[in-house]
């Protein structure tokens, strides 16, 4: 007796689809959408990190100012 291998879906607005009814136009865009995803994802991590790393260096200047203040005082 073979297994009876399920059919690969992806939900489209709500509405599943069967891959292999879709055009390879349509799986090309597919391909997009989800290296897209992946790349915007990525890009947010990316952004998280600059700006951590920009409140970390403005956190320096502001204690070597507040350093140079007090010394001069």
């Amino acid at each position: 007796m073979s297994k009876k291998q399920k059919e690969q879906t992806i939900t489209i607005n709500n509405i599943e689809h069967n891959l292999s009814d879709l055009s390879d136009e349509q799986k090309a865009v597919i391909n997009h959408i989800q290296d897209l995803d992946r790349k915007i994802k990525s890009s947010q991590f990316n952004l998280e990190q600059l700006l951590f790393g920009k409140e970390a260096f403005m956190n320096r200047l502001n204690k070597s100012l507040e350093t140079d203040v007090a010394e001069t005082v």
